[in-house]
């Protein structure tokens, strides 16, 4: 990788279109009250930023949702996405894929930070939305390259790339490296389903009290 922080390689730009890129899920579960009452219940978390040096943030622990909600959740990605089957990558020696797990970010914890997930751990990646109190402003957001000169550029990373500072060339870059392109809406009870090589990130976090913060699951898919 460049050792300049201000260089990066052009990615391919294709612009996010809803049933083919990403899809979107309202009223996902049957019973996203309980889910979210249990995981608020949960003592075993996680902490990531500011709370130690990890570089994720707020708090997180596993799993989200239970063995038999994730299977009615899996098939219905298989119908949103056409795939025939989905399932979760072994990660690497060492490597965690933090599928299944519940996350909780308050407004003082997190910024958007533009990103792709690996690609050799999932095709598919999905957030669902579990706090019915978080405005509509905190959705999810898809992002494109801002070049140095200030011409627009791509937004997905394709092989033989598999993240994103692979692709790029450099892990650091300029914090106006990246623009807003595509913003998917906060909803309680929604669920965004993603291709995992587009640049993405929360688009804003919210509240300070625990009840009160962004709560999503996460998922991630290959299939």
């Amino acid at each position: 990788m460049s050792l300049f922080p201000t260089q990066m390689r052009p990615l391919p730009y294709r612009k996010p279109v809803e049933g083919r890129d990403y899809w979107v899920l309202d009223d996902a579960l049957p019973n996203a009250g309980e889910v979210r009452a249990r995981c608020l219940a949960k003592t075993d978390w996680e902490l990531g930023y500011p709370y130690t040096a990890e570089v994720w943030p707020g708090m997180r622990a596993t799993p989200a949702l239970l063995d038999e909600e994730l299977s009615t959740l899996d098939a219905k990605v298989c119908l949103l996405t056409g795939a025939k089957k989905v399932w979760v990558e072994q990660a690497e020696t060492g490597m965690r894929l933090n599928h299944n797990c519940v996350q909780m970010v308050g407004s003082v914890e997190g910024a958007v930070k533009p990103h792709t997930d690996s690609t050799n751990l999932c095709r598919y990646a999905a957030v669902l939305y579990l706090n019915p109190d978080v405005p509509s402003q905190c959705g999810t957001s898809f992002f494109r390259q801002r070049m140095p000169g200030g011409q627009l550029g791509g937004n997905i990373v394709m092989p033989p790339y598999r993240t994103l500072a692979e692709a790029l060339g450099n892990r650091f870059v300029q914090p106006n490296a990246f623009v807003e392109d595509v913003r998917v809406e906060h909803r309680f009870n929604r669920l965004l389903v993603y291709k995992a090589n587009l640049i993405h990130s929360a688009t804003a976090y919210w509240g300070l009290e625990t009840a009160t913060k962004r709560m999503t699951a996460v998922f991630f898919w290959m299939a």
